[in-house]
Order: structure tokens, then sequence, then C-alpha cells
């Protein structure tokens, strides 16, 4: 089996605007493509951030996450970052929470978690 690399994530947001302004405008990702498909009745973005895509599905009436943040599924999405204080500092500019800063037990590396518009954690890592 020839599995190279990640070639995309997709979520479901709630809000279509505001989760593509917190990944484009926010976060920096940019726009593949748009489109609205009739045949779900729903939007899906798609967006590019270094190698990797990230497809954002919005769904009317999607059900909320069950609980925070240990639901089935997707539990995260984690960035690797040359300098997570850097990050942080321009997250806070931007009006985006951050938890505190703690060291994974298994890399000893830092870390810390903040939230797309509808709770989905997202994780920074060095």
């Amino acid at each position: 089996m020839n599995l190279s690399v990640m070639h995309h994530v997709a979520i479901i947001a709630s809000d279509y605007e505001k989760a593509k302004h917190f990944y484009t405008d926010l976060l920096g990702f940019s726009v593949v493509r748009e489109n609205y498909r009739s045949e779900t009745d729903d939007i899906k973005l798609d967006l590019k951030f270094g190698d990797s895509e990230l497809e954002i599905f919005c769904v009317k009436n999607s059900p909320s996450r069950p609980s925070h943040p240990e639901a089935r599924g997707l539990r995260h999405l984690a960035f690797k970052v040359d300098c997570i204080e850097d990050v942080i500092k321009e997250l806070n500019e931007k009006g985006i929470k951050t938890e505190p800063i703690r060291i994974d037990t298994f890399t000893n590396k830092k870390l810390t978690f903040f939230f797309d518009p509808d709770g989905l954690p997202l994780e920074l890592h060095e």
C-alpha cells in the first residue's frame, strides 16, 4: 500500500460565512474552490494550507458536536509551528482565544489549543 501523504481533512460547519472568514481571513488559508451542491443542498469550500487541503461542508441542520472535546470521529486538527508563542500572539491579536501552553508528555514539545467557530479543537504543536 502506497499512502504517501494526507491529501485533505473534511469538516462540517454550521455557518458558511463564519467558517470561511475564520479559516481564510484569520488563519490565512487560501480558497481553491467554492461549490454549491444542489443535490445535497450544501456548500463545499476547499481550502489550501501548505501541501494539504481542508474541505469545509456547510450542511443545514447538522447536529452539534456531542461532547467537548472527546467525541467519536475527528478529535482535532493539529498544525505544526516553529514558535508557538508567536502564533499564539497573532491569534490573540485577531481575537482568537487560546488555552495555556502545555508540554506534550510523549514528545516534550509545546502545544496549545484554540477553537473554530463551531468549537472544533485546533492544536498548535511545535
